[in-house]
């Protein structure tokens, strides 16, 4: 569960940086959010198929 909820707080952290981001129109805080939620959403698919693999070997 911890890599979960790991997981997720990484991708808030790539929306506020995103979202401060347009709020300044600083281009790289914009870019580097969704990149940051980019990588948080391949984790999440990850620990998905995880938990899918797990459920047919259980």
């Amino acid at each position: 569960m911890n890599d979960k909820a790991e997981n997720k707080i990484d991708e808030l952290k790539g929306k506020a940086k995103e979202a401060a981001g347009n709020a300044t129109d600083n281009e790289q805080w914009q870019a580097e959010g969704k990149a940051e939620q980019g990588k948080a959403n391949v984790k999440q698919a990850g620990e998905k198929i995880k938990d899918a693999v797990k459920g047919v070997r259980d």
